[in-house]
């Protein structure tokens, strides 16, 4: 007696069989390429390698050897000996370069309050419902593009000539003579000069930080009562205190360094008046006190090194921009 397998056994049987079949998985692959990862190195490398080495002996060595030298009586050339501390002992008690940091730090203080002033003020103006306000920026933008002893020099005839020809015909007596030739009004134009050059560079990052504020904020405090001044003095200023110490400590590390603009104006003087710690600095690489200005520029890294901390600590947790 034969039996016959129904077909719905058959077609169990098969089911059950492919169930039981064997299956391949693809191999794992690995997310990144070991050749490719080396080859994007060499070129991280490639970039970064001439760089070092270029900053290596452009900047870090000779500011070593420079560092070097200052505790020796090195005039430039020839021989030399060791003196210890002996420049650093004589930087502190020359009242010639303690005048020169006394007015670069004057200056410095100055320059930023008033930069940061009517750059502030600009950028409020230039931020408002006002017509023209692309062209306005463009043209307050153009001092920051020209270089800073051609504004120098232009200023120079400006406040040697044209303004006391101007002062004479109005009768304005004090201005009569160039305020550049005043050991007590000389450095009042190598701050508005200075601050005529930076004003558009600050002017910048404001309206950055005045465009960052939305206008729901405004729109809130207008409902509340208040009014154009209360906004700006209430709304604005915290809302922008990032913007100011960033351009409060930027523009001071950079006024330290006030130099060209010194040069082109008055070159330092009258006498003494208006020299500053960089032009100090310069002045004796070239008179033949290289070791004791190289003293002065050590400690004016320093004093620009703590500075730079001041900046960083500052400028982390709630006065950075996120």
């Amino acid at each position: 007696m034969t039996t016959t397998a129904s077909p719905a056994a058959s077609t169990g049987r098969t089911a059950a069989s492919a169930d039981r079949a064997p299956t391949t998985t693809a191999p794992p692959t690995s997310g990144r390429n070991p050749r490719r990862r080396q080859s994007v190195d060499g070129m991280y490398y490639l970039f970064l390698v001439p760089s070092l080495v270029l900053f290596t002996l452009a900047i870090t060595v000779p500011a070593l050897l420079g560092i070097f030298y200052s505790f020796t009586n090195f005039i430039g050339f020839g021989d030399w000996e060791f003196i210890g501390i002996t420049n650093y002992i004589a930087v502190f008690s020359d009242p010639a370069i303690l005048s020169s940091y006394l007015f670069t730090f004057g200056f410095a203080i100055v320059t930023v309050l008033l930069v940061n002033v009517v750059a502030f003020l600009l950028a409020v103006g230039l931020t408002s419902q006002i017509k023209a306000k692309t062209a306005l920026r463009a043209v307050f933008v153009i001092p920051m593009v020209i270089s800073g002893i051609v504004i120098a020099y232009v200023f120079n005839f400006l406040f040697s000539n044209s303004l006391p020809a101007f002062a004479t015909a109005v009768g304005i007596g004090p201005l009569e003579e160039s305020i550049l030739a005043n050991p007590d009004l000389a450095w009042v134009s190598i701050v508005i000069v200075t601050a005529w050059q930076s004003i558009p560079g600050t002017l910048l990052i404001y309206i950055a930080g005045l465009l960052s504020i939305p206008g729901e904020v405004y729109e809130a405090a207008a409902i509340d009562g208040a009014k154009p001044f209360r906004q700006l003095w209430s709304v604005t200023l915290p809302l922008v205190a990032g913007y100011v110490v960033i351009n409060v400590i930027l523009g001071f590390k950079n006024y330290l360094n006030a130099y060209e603009v010194i040069v082109g104006l008055t070159n330092g003087g009258p006498g003494t008046s208006t020299r500053s710690i960089a032009m100090t600095i310069f002045t004796g690489f070239t008179g033949g006190d290289y070791a004791y200005q190289m003293a002065n520029a050590t400690i004016f890294f320093v004093i620009a090194i703590v500075i730079s901390l001041l900046q960083l600590r500052i400028t982390r947790g709630k006065a950075a921009i996120a």
